[in-house]
């Protein structure tokens, strides 16, 4: 488990509306009971996500704005950025980093979430194209856009200061060895996770789904049998 100090603030950085609540909403959960400020920034608009073909894209984007902020709340989070990149289709660029960049010289975090940008062979679903790219390009921002004043200098010209992120955590990360005991605030993860109605075809096995990840993790990093995990990837960026 993480023996890392409580931050003052998390910026948690996803692909995709739902990204965040699959991979961190339970740990979530606990640093904002901890009076942790968390905010989230949510890079694509959702628009190619849905069980439901018929939905017109435009649509489905106010729909998963609306479900994201609504998970958000079932964890204790209302700061919620949207960067509104096309679903489906992201890559990592100059505007994508300068993007996040801002995001995290607004909100300041002593640590960021993301995932990672290492393919994870053993779940490959949890290594979508978009997740990749959301991953490289937030720790691109990181280190050195967010902290460099020459890096981006739109964004100092508009009175956002550098700002330099302590630590990075992975999430569906391939070498996740710390991680955040959820068995207390597993019914909040799974609360922010039926708000994404727009996704779930068939919710009857998601609480078997996530109890069954949640195990597996916990096993994994020596938890006793029956407790929950949310696992990471801790990267020292200072």
């Amino acid at each position: 488990m993480s023996s890392s100090p409580d931050p003052a603030k998390v910026l948690v950085v996803t692909a995709h509306p739902d990204d965040v609540d699959f991979g961190v909403a339970g740990s979530v959960a606990i640093w904002t009971e901890e009076k942790i400020a968390v905010s989230y920034c949510i890079v694509t608009d959702g628009s190619a996500g849905s069980t439901d073909p018929s939905i017109e894209p435009g649509a489905l984007t106010a729909i998963r704005r609306d479900e994201q902020r609504k998970a958000a709340a079932e964890v204790g989070v209302t700061d919620v950025h949207f960067l509104g990149y096309p679903d489906g289709s992201l890559e990592v660029s100059q505007e994508l980093r300068r993007d996040i960049a801002r995001v995290i010289r607004i909100v300041r975090p002593d640590r960021v979430v993301c995932q990672s940008p290492e393919r994870n062979w053993d779940r490959i679903r949890a290594s979508h194209p978009d997740h990749l790219a959301a991953g490289e390009a937030t720790l691109q921002a990181v280190y050195p856009d967010a902290r460099n004043p020459y890096s981006h200098p739109e964004l100092l010209a508009a009175g956002l200061e550098p700002h330099v992120v302590g630590e990075v955590w992975l999430m569906a990360s391939p070498r996740s060895a710390h991680g955040v005991d959820i068995t207390a605030t597993i019914e909040r993860k799974l609360a922010a996770l039926r708000c994404h109605r727009s996704q779930m075809a068939d919710t009857d096995h998601l609480e078997e789904m996530i109890r069954s990840w949640g195990a597996a993790t916990a096993a994994s990093l020596g938890l006793p049998e029956g407790r929950l995990a949310e696992g990471f990837q801790v990267v020292d960026t200072t």
